[in-house]
């Protein structure tokens, strides 16, 4: 699943650590999730689309 986290991440110039505190993750998940290496919960989605001020399938799309 691709994602956009990374992109609207560095739009707001936030690090990967201050988006992992503001939805409350680790500064990991958000790298895992940044590469592709872990697909986010609908809870954390939920959490990042609100965040962003996004719909979900803004940030994630699913792979063709």
């Amino acid at each position: 699943m691709k994602n956009r986290i990374e992109e609207l991440r560095k739009e707001r110039r936030l690090t990967q650590q201050e988006l992992a505190d503001a939805v409350g993750v680790t500064r990991q998940t958000i790298i895992s999730l940044e590469r592709g290496k872990y697909i986010a919960s609908l809870t954390l989605a939920f959490k990042l689309s609100h965040y962003f001020g996004k719909t979900i399938e803004d940030i994630f799309e699913e792979d063709e």
